[in-house]
């Protein structure tokens, strides 16, 4: 591979068929598959351990080492799935000792300028909108969409198919297949359409809804709820994965329903 116009320490580990365009630097420790592109002006540093058919776009920085403080030089990763889009301009910095690696799941869109921290942990298909900041150790859940501009606070837990609106600050978990707005977070409803075009029927949709019924809009505290939704409610893959969820939340979960804006 004849890259005259970048720059590829001899240490790297790129497959044959990568496409690197020119101003584009690539450190030692680093691994690169099958069909990827890398546009001009990317910076790819140690630590980087990326999957076929990806797409880096320019200005983007990948496994730069981590804004923490407690950072001490440890050896660490940052590991992109196959198929995965990352924008212009965005950052994924690699992990701390806490971890080991941050890592960014298959078929995921990671939009212009946005920043995934060190340590994250980001499911399959996720979609990061332009400009989400991701603060140290946040985890999302598969098929998860971040709106625009949101801020996500260190620790937090996003669940899978959960959608939350542009411009929110999260500062609490946000339970799986729900939708979160307003300021403070709140509820406002299962991602409806989103399960649907993810084949969810309409009896396992209103089973959802059911349990945030439970969970949201009956005045139940999430003890209360929790142990309603064991009783009452038989098992079942999405009654499970809420209970869990809400069980093994450290930071507390989101605002129910309210009607004020």
């Amino acid at each position: 591979m004849n890259q005259p116009l970048a720059y590829i320490h001899p240490g790297a580990k790129i497959a044959t068929n990568v496409v690197i365009e020119p101003f584009t630097t690539i450190h030692n420790n680093v691994t690169i598959g099958s069909g990827t592109w890398i546009g001009s002006n990317v910076t790819i540093m140690e630590g980087a351990r990326i999957g076929k058919n990806c797409r880096i776009f320019p200005g983007a920085v990948i496994s730069a080492i981590p804004q923490d403080l407690k950072f001490e030089g440890e050896d660490s990763l940052a590991v992109i799935g196959d198929n995965v889009t990352i924008r212009e301009c965005a950052t994924i910095n690699r992990g701390t000792k806490a971890y080991g690696k941050t890592v960014i799941g298959d078929n995921c869109l990671i939009m212009a300028t946005a920043h995934v921290a060190h340590d994250c942990i980001i499911g399959n298909d996720v979609i990061i909108v332009n400009g989400v900041t991701l603060a140290g150790h946040v985890q999302i859940g598969e098929y998860a969409i971040i709106g625009g501009l949101a801020g996500v606070h260190q620790f937090i837990h996003i669940g899978k198919h959960a959608m939350i609106s542009g411009g929110s600050l999260v500062r609490k978990d946000v339970p799986p297949f729900v939708k979160a707005a307003k300021e403070p977070l709140s509820y406002i409803g299962i991602n409806s359409i989103g399960l649907r075009r993810r084949g969810f029927s309409s009896e396992k949709i209103n089973e959802i809804q059911n349990i945030y019924r439970i969970l949201f809009q009956k005045n139940n505290n999430v003890s209360q709820a929790s142990r309603i939704l064991e009783a009452e409610l038989d098992a079942s893959p999405e009654r499970d994965e809420v209970l869990t969820f809400i069980n093994n939340s450290q930071r507390g979960i989101m605002k129910g329903y309210t009607s004020n804006y």
